[in-house]
């Protein structure tokens, strides 16, 4: 899969998380503050900026 001649960089998590765990609001609004509709492409895709 490439996309502009770019290939995705991807790795694998063996990390086993529970179920039912939930963020706290507080830490749900520091993620969503780095999440962006992606002009486009706003109903589909999302941009991540990183830390």
């Amino acid at each position: 899969m490439t996309w502009k001649g770019l290939y995705p960089i991807l790795s694998l998590s063996k990390t086993v998380y529970q179920k039912g765990i939930s963020l706290t609001k507080k830490a749900m609004k520091l993620v969503e503050s780095r999440l962006h509709q992606n002009p486009l492409l706003p109903k589909w895709d999302i941009l991540i900026q990183p830390l």
